[in-house]
């Protein structure tokens, strides 16, 4: 049974709704990636799910009980939260970021705990800052941070991650490095990753699962084959894309594309 679903749901900000009547099953213990155009409702989904925004109508559902009425608590020690924009306060050091993580297992301000301790040097070898342990924070390159931030949401130890854009800003090396992390993370521990991606090639070499959305809608969902098509890309993004496997996952990507308008204009020309 999957662990997190959406039912007819209408999520929005102030009296605009972004996403109306939509229902989706985020498949278990795999990488699911959402994509779309710009101001399509990737981020509102990923915020519902996350119960960052409250939903008008409908539900989302952590194992099958409504995500609204549980205590925040209990969601933190099934769901890690990774936003857009994460800062961290000046002097914190990597092992007091992370060690964060474990603030929903403790009671009141009660300190570490051998168990604690155990899962929050886990989280920071798994992500390969043992060598930073003790560096500031503000003092890490973009890349290193993001780690950080990944893996104080694994020092809480859920079965869930709920990523918003964890390669935004990020060179191709450090994108490449945060994007291999999380699929070891999902074939080694059985993570159950949802996120939003910009980058078609690597939504599709990365994922086993796509939702693709326009206009507050699901336009198609399934796995890379079934939603990297031409049809679909050009319904999405309004593109005439040119599609060829990849050498490493031998998923769908686009080696190239132009917009519609611009393929009839050619068609017109020559």
């Amino acid at each position: 049974m999957s662990i997190l679903t959406v039912d007819r749901v209408a999520v929005g900000y102030s009296n605009t709704i972004i996403i109306n009547e939509l229902s989706v099953t985020i498949p278990d213990k795999k990488i699911t990636t959402i994509i779309g155009p710009n101001g399509c409702g990737k981020s509102t989904l990923l915020k519902a799910l996350a119960r960052i925004l409250k939903t008008q109508k409908g539900a989302v559902f952590l194992d099958g009980r409504a995500i609204h009425q549980l205590p925040t608590k209990e969601i933190a020690k099934k769901m890690a939260i990774l936003p857009q924009s994460s800062e961290a306060p000046p002097g914190l050091t990597v092992f007091e970021l992370v060690s964060y993580g474990r603030y929903p297992h403790q009671r009141g301000f009660g300190t570490l705990k051998q168990e604690d301790l155990k899962h929050i040097h886990w989280a920071i070898e798994v992500t390969g800052l043992s060598e930073l342990r003790d560096r500031p924070v503000e003092a890490l390159s973009g890349g290193q941070r993001q780690r950080v931030w990944i893996a104080m949401a694994l020092a809480q130890d859920t079965e869930i991650l709920v990523l918003d854009e964890p390669t935004t800003y990020l060179d191709l090396a450090h994108q490449l490095d945060i994007l291999i992390m999380l699929k070891r993370l999902n074939e080694e521990e059985g993570k159950t990753i949802v996120m939003v991606l910009h980058d078609l090639n690597h939504a599709s070499r990365f994922s086993q699962y796509m939702i693709a959305m326009k206009d507050g809608k699901i336009m198609t969902e399934g796995s890379p084959e079934e939603v990297m098509t031409h049809d679909h890309l050009e319904t999405v993004f309004d593109i005439q894309a040119i599609l060829t496997a990849c050498p490493f996952s031998q998923n769908p990507i686009c080696l190239s594309y132009q917009l519609n308008k611009e393929a009839e204009y050619l068609l017109q020309t020559n």
